[in-house]
């Protein structure tokens, strides 16, 4: 694949301190977002395809409508390259929304870092990580098919079911994209059996019940949820409840609403009540996060041994302390810290880098009329760390330099 052009996409001024898409868009958070090699992210949203590419400055964005999903707009011949600025098309309202772009970024860090010495020790090597504001319905879903799974195979599971259930809405790159299937096309009869036979396992049962659950509640039920500071597109939001340290009342009733669902436990539904309702406070523990908290803030010990619905409870309930309104923000960073498919930012590289200078050869007398050429050579070692970082760069964390001086000695008749 050739090098990307640009010149057709509109941009948006954001650092990668504020928003990373290469971390965001992978870090178990939504589940349709392809990457292809030339570093460009779509998906199938607000019935459009949508592309994002993002250098340390600009993200860059394209929409493909309806009517030109085929292959994308190109500017008239007349009109030299450029890369334009945002216009009055909904997208750049769709990215603030779905993107969740509101919240200073930079500001949050700095007061989580302020709270938690663990935080402030891991943030640096994932700064941008941000809470998309995700479809109810979607977020539901993809987190049912998270039950004893990997982001990779989670990732393969919603796209059968786009492929199988969702509308078409076109070709990008000759890649088919489909929308996320509403409800009741996942609560037909036969659904169950052809999720199986897809791989879905015992998840196949809790989509239909659910799918036939939410299909028989009244219209937007899941929006009913939702944190009114926090609505859906378009919507302005109003005043929540105050705070509490175990969450606000509206946050509570959500919980329980959602674990009355097929295949919702209290993490399922934290995490749709987290990416999907808009509720900053709630703190999805699973595996990772019970790891974290054992490792890292001494829970494991005494009537905290094991992960008990009292523990699920204490440890949100303690990391909500620390990190306040937002703590679903800040578990996130850490979770993503904790994935393997981000663990080599947490490891520095080591290079060796020796340059050398003759500083003298002379000549010492040997045995039966030879002679020993003695070189003396001093050899300047640099010991270089770095640690990875995104968009191809790296950043030197400490440079150790050592002189050592070699003799080499070699007879001459």
């Amino acid at each position: 694949m050739g090098a990307l052009n640009l010149a057709e996409w509109q941009k948006l001024p954001i650092s990668l301190s504020e928003l990373c898409i290469n971390t965001t868009l992978r870090c178990g958070q939504s589940f349709r977002w392809r990457k292809n090699d030339a570093g460009v992210w779509s998906m199938a949203l607000h019935n459009r395809i949508l592309s994002l590419h993002q250098d340390p400055q600009y993200l860059y964005y394209r929409s493909i409508p309806p009517s030109a999903r085929q292959t994308p707009p190109t500017p008239p011949s007349s009109h030299p390259p450029s890369i334009s600025e945002p216009t009055d098309d909904d997208t750049l309202e769709l990215l603030h929304h779905y993107l969740n772009l509101a919240p200073n970024l930079t500001d949050l860090y700095q007061q989580w870092s302020a709270s938690d010495a663990n935080f402030a020790k891991k943030a640096p090597k994932f700064t941008g990580v941000r809470i998309l504001k995700q479809d109810a319905w979607e977020a539901l879903v993809g987190f049912i098919c998270s039950s004893n799974n990997n982001i990779a195979r989670i990732s393969q599971m919603v796209h059968k079911l786009c492929i199988n259930y969702g509308p078409l809405l076109g070709h990008l790159d000759d890649e088919p994209y489909h929308d996320f299937p509403p409800p009741h096309a996942l609560a037909q009869d036969g659904v169950e059996a052809k999720l199986r036979s897809l791989g879905f396992g015992y998840r196949a049962k809790y989509l239909y019940r659910t799918a036939c659950m939410i299909s028989s509640k009244p219209d937007n039920w899941l929006e009913t949820l939702r944190n009114p500071e926090s609505p859906t597109l378009g919507v302005e939001p109003t005043s929540g409840s105050d705070w509490a340290p175990e969450g606000r009342p509206g946050y509570r009733a959500a919980h329980t609403a959602l674990l009355t669902l097929q295949g919702v436990g209290p993490k399922v539904a934290d995490c749709v009540c987290l990416m999907g309702l808009g509720w900053g406070e709630a703190v999805p523990v699973d595996t990772h996060v019970w790891q974290i908290a054992q490792r890292d803030y001494k829970f494991g010990k005494g009537k905290h041994a094991s992960l008990t619905k009292a523990t699920y409870d204490a440890v949100g309930n303690r990391f909500r302390a620390l990190w306040g309104r937002e703590a679903g923000w800040a578990h996130s960073v850490l979770f993503t810290a904790d994935l393997r498919a981000f663990s080599e930012r947490l490891v520095a590289k080591v290079e060796k880098v020796e340059e050398g200078v003759v500083i003298g050869v002379k000549m010492e007398g040997g045995d039966e009329g030879e002679q020993d050429v003695v070189k003396v050579e001093e050899v300047v070692e640099r010991g270089i760390k770095r640690e990875a970082e995104e968009e191809g760069e790296s950043k030197v964390l400490e440079v150790e330099e050592k002189v050592v001086r070699k003799t080499k000695r070699r007879r001459k008749a």
